[in-house]
Parts: C-alpha cells; sequence; structure tokens
C-alpha cells in the first residue's frame, strides 16, 4: 500500500497527462470539448478512474465517449511513457454527471426560494380570522410593586376561573 499523498500526486499527474493525450495524441475531429475534472487512483497505484465531462449535446456525449474508449490504449500508453513508476495503472473513462446534477439542484433551490418569497408575500397579507389580535398582550411590569399587584391578578383570575368551571 501507498500513502494517499503519493496517489493523490499521482493523480494529479494523471490528470495532467491524460488532457495533453486528448490534445495530442487522439486524432479525431469528432473529438468533442472534452475536460477531464477529476482522476481517482486505488492505493495500490494499479487501477485509475478518469471523470470527464462534455460540453455539448448528448450527441456530442455519445461521440466523445466512444472516441475515448476506442483510444484509451492509446492515452494510456501516453501516460506510461511519462510517468516514473514501474507499473502504469489501468484507466478507465467515466462521464461525470456532476455539472448537470449541479444544474438541476441550483433549479430546484430557486424554485423553492420563488415559493420561500410567495409564502412570505401571503403571510405578510395575512390577516387574522376574528378579532385583530386575539392572542393576549404580555403585561409589562416595570415597578416590582406592579409586580405583586399583577401576581394577585393573574391569582384572582386563575380562582374565578376555578370557580366557573365547577358550577
Amino acid at each position: 500500500m501507498v500513502d494517499a499523498a503519493r496517489a493523490r500526486k499521482l493523480s494529479e499527474r494523471i490528470k495532467v497527462l491524460v488532457a495533453e493525450a486528448l490534445e495530442r495524441a487522439v486524432k479525431d475531429p469528432d473529438l468533442g470539448f472534452v475536460t477531464i475534472t477529476d482522476v481517482k487512483v486505488t492505493p495500490d497505484l494499479q487501477h485509475s478512474t478518469i471523470y470527464y465531462t462534455v460540453y455539448g449535446s448528448a450527441e456530442d456525449k455519445e461521440r466523445s465517449s466512444s472516441i475515448i474508449e476506442r483510444n484509451r490504449g492509446v492515452i494510456r500508453r501516453e501516460v506510461g511513457h511519462k510517468l516514473n513508476i514501474r507499473l502504469t495503472p489501468t484507466v478507465e473513462f467515466v462521464l461525470d454527471e456532476i455539472p448537470e446534477t449541479a444544474a438541476h439542484m441550483n433549479d430546484l433551490l430557486a424554485e423553492a426560494r420563488n415559493r420561500d418569497a410567495e409564502v412570505a408575500r401571503l403571510a405578510a397579507e395575512a390577516k387574522f380570522a376574528g378579532d385583530e389580535n386575539p392572542y393576549k398582550e404580555p403585561k409589562i411590569i416595570v415597578d416590582p410593586e406592579d409586580a405583586d399587584l399583577a401576581a394577585e391578578d393573574i391569582y384572582d383570575d386563575m380562582v374565578d376561573e376555578n370557580s366557573t368551571e365547577e358550577k
């Protein structure tokens, strides 16, 4: 097993080398605008998974994906020549769906923000169904003597309520 720092450095190096190989070694004019987004290397440095995106339509993505798969051996050979390690890792290409997923998430968040704004607007315009404000306002007590009187009033109200309930 290799330490994680070496695997990370190797994945960054492979990312650059694959981008260069796609630019120089793959001579197909139908290859679209391909961006290497990430490379993951296994801890034993034997296998690498290369994530990429293709700018364009679904047809462009399919065409570019098939070109990349056909030229996988050429790309691996180019990477192997420029890496200074004993064994060249195998390469697996995976079309990265993160940009589309992120765009979809942004659309969902924008829709949620719009709904929240609509609810806030409706809440601001809302009126109570009965009285203007059916809730009892809290009594603000500033003087300690008023606090004693307020406590007596609350006690009297509770006694009155209990006596009316018993009848």
